[in-house]
């Protein structure tokens, strides 16, 4: 049984669904630290409510997705004409690829797989630009124009916070970089996870996005209400785009569930805001926990999960199957994600008693009755597939580790700019990796840091392979490219330096209009914009 379990993760690029996982063990669902979902909404009493009306929701038609589309920008305050809802964000972006990408886009890596494997399926060039563990996948917006630049790259995604490392640059960031490449056909900027989100007020361009002729923001509803079976998104650009896109799905591409919860949130807004200060309070405290376990490194996070470097020896496949069939415990690993590598998980946050189960079992895998002595590695020639070949094989040969020095080397990348320092990004306080003792429990003050124990600062420690470097290994195919750019973008605004937040549980983010607010005086959001859009 474990083993037909197991062998659902050695077919596809992605995690199976629990549904199958349920049917495979013929037990419920483990303990999910997979799904990126909001674990405290639906609240009791909106699910008691969604429970009450299950027969008619599954009995009869929903309304047009017009009909659902105006209620959702009726409690969001958004123009109706600028904003199109889709099957969840995946289809949304099918669509922007069929539809706006017209030969390349580029996208920093790893990230949501989607991003990288939809233009690939449609024929694009896929330019991918490497985030450097050495800088915490910490993605540096000038080095990132002066790689679109040298490519020629007519279309460019940022995901914001990214998945699966939970990155985030602050608005004004953001906004200087639409900026610097207003000439381009189309800027994506990925915000399904803004919502968990703390360390801005209004770190959202949804307003800004709306005046922009190239600019979509894409947003999910099903991560931040925990409701992913429900398929639904939404994405907002100027009329213009946004009817682009919605003249190309179906009339009913939205199903009686996405219209139901809709129709309801208006009367749980109070408790939707509440979840999300619960996950931002327990991403704090999980960091703490799982930076007590020696040799793992946690990396900064803004999303509602952490991605987490595993120790020395320790392969991410490995510790997956333990911990779900020893544990009934569901991790990401993440060998399966461009740019990334199998001594990498992302966890999901989870209420603090999950938690501890957690560190429980990742104690018991990673060091069994000695703690600190890591899981031994695979042999070579695992059978393990990513769905991925090229990664496959790095997997295979390096269990992960990857090899110094390749990056430099991969397509002769001699005299490859430096990343620029955090002041010239407006990121004052930069986390740099800190070790167990050092990791500042007790009172951290500035940006939360990379939590990481001392086992893991090994002079020569080879590191895992960067998308740059997978580059340099046969078979990848011919779209996936990232060649470093050289010289310096010209005209990016750089951005001032700001405080950055403290690393304690911050006030939930109030949105000047919209639900889950209440608009003042009851004016639209944002009439500006309605004014000129429509």
């Amino acid at each position: 049984m474990a083993d037909n379990v197991t062998s659902l993760f050695r077919t596809g690029a992605h995690s199976p669904s629990m549904a199958a996982l349920a049917r495979e063990s013929g037990e419920a669902g483990p303990v999910d630290f997979c799904i990126p979902c909001n674990p405290y909404f639906p609240s009791p009493r909106m699910m008691d409510e969604l429970t009450n009306r299950l027969r008619d929701i599954i009995t009869y038609y929903p309304s047009s997705a017009d009909t659902i589309t105006a209620e959702l920008c009726n409690l969001l305050q958004l123009p109706p004409q600028c904003v199109a809802m889709g099957n969840g964000s995946t289809e949304l972006i099918t669509w922007i690829d069929h539809l706006l990408v017209r030969e390349s886009l580029a996208i920093p890596v790893p990230t949501f797989g989607r991003w990288t494997d939809q233009p690939l399926e449609t024929g694009k060039r896929v330019d991918m630009f490497p985030l450097q563990e050495s800088n915490g996948f910490a993605l540096d917006p000038a080095q990132y124009i002066q790689f679109i630049r040298s490519r020629g790259t007519r279309a460019a995604v940022i995901c914001n916070p990214n998945n699966p490392d939970g990155g985030f640059l602050p608005k004004q960031t953001i906004l200087a970089f639409c900026d610097a490449l207003a000439d381009l056909d189309l800027i994506v900027i990925d915000e399904s996870f803004l919502e968990f989100a703390d360390a801005e007020n209004e770190p959202s361009i949804v307003e800004e996005a709306v005046m922009r002729p190239n600019v979509i923001v894409l947003r999910s509803l099903g991560k931040n209400f925990g409701l992913h079976g429900v398929r639904f998104g939404y994405m907002v650009a100027n009329p213009g785009l946004a009817g682009r896109i919605r003249s190309m799905l179906p009339k009913w591409n939205l199903n009686a569930f996405a219209e139901t919860v809709v129709f309801m949130l208006k009367d749980y807004g109070a408790e939707y805001m509440e979840s999300l200060h619960m996950v931002r309070r327990d991403r704090l405290d999980m960091a703490r926990q799982l930076s007590t376990l020696p040799g793992l490194t946690v990396y900064p996070s803004q999303g509602n999960f952490l991605f987490v470097r595993l120790p020395v020896g320790a392969e991410g496949t490995v510790v997956r199957d333990r911990l779900l069939t020893e544990h009934r415990i569901l991790v990401r690993e993440c060998g399966n994600k461009i740019g990334s590598s199998s001594r990498f998980l992302r966890l999901v946050v989870r209420p603090q008693p999950d938690v501890r189960r957690l560190v429980s079992g990742m104690e018991s895998v990673l060091y069994g009755t000695r703690r600190g002595a890591a899981v031994p590695e695979l042999g070579t020639g695992t059978s393990y597939s990513s769905g991925t070949a090229a990664v496959d094989r790095l997997v295979s040969s390096t269990n992960g580790q990857g090899y110094p020095g390749i990056a430099a080397a991969a397509n002769g990348m001699v005299g490859q700019p430096q990343p620029l320092t955090a002041a010239a990004n407006g990121m004052v306080g930069q986390p740099q990796p800190l070790t167990a003792a050092a990791n500042g429990m007790n009172g951290m003050i500035g940006q939360p840091q990379q939590f990481t124990a001392a086992a893991n600062g090994i002079p020569g420690q080879p590191q895992p392979l960067t998308a740059a470097q997978t580059r340099g290994t046969t078979g990848m195919p011919g779209g996936l490219t990232a060649v470093a750019a050289q010289g310096q973008p010209q005209g990016f605004p750089q951005p001032q330096p700001q405080a950055m937040p403290q690393p304690v549980p911050q006030p939930v983010p109030q949105h000047a209009t919209g639900w889950p607010n209440t608009p003042p005086n009851g004016a639209g959001w944002p009439a500006a914009a309605v004014d000129r859009v429509g």
